[in-house]
């Protein structure tokens, strides 16, 4: 009986394995949204972040997408809002260009 219980533990285990890991699974945009807040926070040094949002992503090209990054930065007390686009390639997770625009 135990070793009944214990194969259909693993199988329920590794059934439900695949689910969890889908579900766990980071964003594929999050190294690049900690670029874009590495450079906000370089060009604003000292200056509170108070607002980060995802914006989507384009495709560029065959093989390039590019993903766009909203902040609130808060500058001598005024919000800020700063836009990042990263452009990389879905092929080989490159970095291909950056762009910051103040709004």
């Amino acid at each position: 009986m135990k070793k009944f219980l214990s194969i259909f533990m693993f199988l329920c285990l590794l059934a439900g394995g695949n689910s969890l890991a889908g579900a766990v699974q980071k964003p594929d945009y999050e190294k690049y949204g900690r670029i874009a807040i590495s450079v906000v926070k370089e060009d604003y040094p000292g200056e509170e972040v108070v607002e980060y949002q995802y914006g989507g992503r384009q495709k560029v090209s065959e093989t390039d997408v590019m993903d766009s990054f909203t902040f609130t930065v808060k500058e001598n007390g005024k919000p800020v809002t700063v836009l990042v686009k990263v452009t990389h390639s879905l092929q080989d997770n490159k970095l291909v260009s950056l762009i910051e625009e103040r709004k």
